[in-house]
């Protein structure tokens, strides 16, 4: 088992690994936030509101859209954090060379098939998502592709449900108030 020096080791180099991948990149929101407010926001909800301290999936949190949004390969992150948080990485990454409605398709139907902690991940990662939607409106989104947004959510995290009761129930707070429960 690695000491409490060791795992706060890995998880800085894993924050500085997403950082320096994600440092050109802005959120859509009106202000331009620093892209890596999400991945550090999604490792945020899983330790402060699940209770969730599992370093692999804290690790896979943060560097969740590196391998998507950036020149990171898997093997990369392998190389850096080992095999386990690869293949949660792997598990959480949508293939950008496929287009939109299927990127969006494959996730509803691959979230059942998720393991738990990548379904962790994804639960953080689509609260942390419908949280800045009902924050603001992207630049360049219309009301109705946002309200597309919360119906495709809804349907990932339906095929997650039965993971973590504190994070769906957070989720089915927002699904009520946009009126989808």
């Amino acid at each position: 088992m690695a000491s409490m020096g060791e795992i706060l080791k890995l998880y800085t180099k894993c924050m500085n690994f997403a950082a320096v991948k994600h440092k050109d990149q802005r959120r859509k929101d009106q202000d331009g936030t620093p892209y890596i407010n999400h991945p550090i926001g999604v490792a945020f909800i899983l330790t402060e509101e699940a209770g969730i301290y599992d370093v692999p999936v804290l690790l896979a949190s943060i560097l969740h859209d590196t391998v998507e949004d950036t020149d990171t390969t898997f093997d990369e992150i392998e190389q850096h954090f080992g095999s386990h948080v690869r293949k949660l990485v792997e598990e959480v990454t949508d293939d950008k060379a496929l287009p939109r409605d299927v990127r969006k398709s494959k996730q509803v139907e691959n979230a059942a098939k998720s393991s738990y902690e990548a379904r962790l991940v994804k639960l953080a990662d689509k609260l942390y998502n419908l949280r800045d939607l009902q924050r603001c409106l992207p630049v360049g989104w219309t009301e109705k592709r946002r309200e597309e947004y919360y119906k495709w959510a809804k349907e990932v995290v339906d095929n997650l449900r039965g993971t973590n009761a504190i994070l769906e129930g957070a989720l089915d707070e927002i699904f009520r108030s946009e009126h989808l429960i």
